[in-house]
């Protein structure tokens, strides 16, 4: 059994994502935060902003705080907005893109562990 864990949200450090354009990443509860086997993640991405095609080795569920953008999962795209749940299955090829004037935002809750991403030509 863990120990309860509270992070406040002042204490959460987000970082620009290398690959996506417009798209940070704060780890609200995980591992190294002495998280147990989920890991908890924030996204924003910025207005004008796009992830590029890639699969995770895990799979991943998001709920949209903010905003509203397209989300492409497997050659199907998926307007999203704010209260919207997905579901993306590991090995899924999938994107993002914020085409819109106002940035958003999404939850990500991942297991634990190691994720390798890869980018899709």
């Amino acid at each position: 059994m863990s120990d309860p864990l509270i992070r406040r949200a002042e204490d959460i450090e987000y970082e620009a994502v290398g690959a996506a354009d417009g798209l940070a990443k704060g780890v609200l509860i995980g591992a190294e935060q002495g998280g147990g086997n989920l890991a908890i993640r924030r996204f924003t991405l910025a207005a004008g902003g796009s992830v590029p095609k890639h699969t995770n080795e895990i799979e991943h569920e998001q709920y949209v705080l903010s905003g509203r953008y397209t989300v492409g999962i497997e050659g199907e795209e998926y307007d999203v907005e704010a209260g919207d749940s997905l579901h993306i299955p590991a090995g899924a090829v999938h994107w993002y893109r914020n085409a819109g004037d106002e940035p958003g935002a999404f939850l990500c809750a991942v297991p634990a562990g190691d994720d390798k991403i890869k980018l899709q030509e």
